[in-house]
């Protein structure tokens, strides 16, 4: 059984997993919208990771016998500047998530919760590629100053990128 402690916090990561979610569909749409379809693509692969993230928070908790409790999930932008802009946003919001999973692994570890810090090692892991990740993007797209024949053919790179359940092995 969780601890209540450690119960609320994976509450709130569920719901920030969702927010998540939520945030990426947006930044899809608004590619969609900007005629930018391979970065639309890429924001629908992280939006479903997102998914797999908040599935796999909620799994847990009821797998420890305890009580999924949802909330609101908090309104996200529909308008961004640009795609850097929008890049800018995706690694401030990744390096969020991973706070947030650093401040419930020290939750855990307050309440001697073994079996929750091993858990939430693979989310660490995790939001070490998914920031670095985004850096890299960030950086090329600073490189080629988000626009011109430059940015046409990031778009085409990222119409490739696939969903693949990174929590299935996991």
């Amino acid at each position: 059984m969780l601890k209540e402690a450690v119960n609320k916090a994976i509450n709130e990561q569920i719901n920030a997993e969702f927010h998540s979610a939520y945030l990426y569909l947006s930044m899809s749409a608004y590619f969609e919208a900007a005629g930018l379809s391979g970065f639309a693509n890429w924001m629908k692969v992280q939006y479903k990771e997102e998914l797999a993230h908040a599935q796999k928070f909620f799994d847990y908790v009821n797998d420890r016998g305890a009580r999924v409790i949802l909330s609101p999930i908090a309104e996200v932008p529909a308008e961004f500047k640009n795609v850097v802009d929008v890049f800018e946003k995706t690694l401030a919001h990744e390096q969020d998530i991973t706070e947030r999973i650093n401040n419930l692994m020290d939750i855990s570890i307050a309440e001697s919760d073994h079996a929750t810090k091993s858990f939430l090692q693979w989310f660490l892991d995790e939001q070490v590629e998914e920031e670095n990740t985004v850096d890299q993007i960030l950086n090329n797209l600073k490189l080629i100053n988000g626009d011109g024949q430059g940015l046409l053919m990031m778009d085409r790179e990222m119409m490739n990128r696939t969903f693949s359940d990174p929590t299935a092995g996991a």
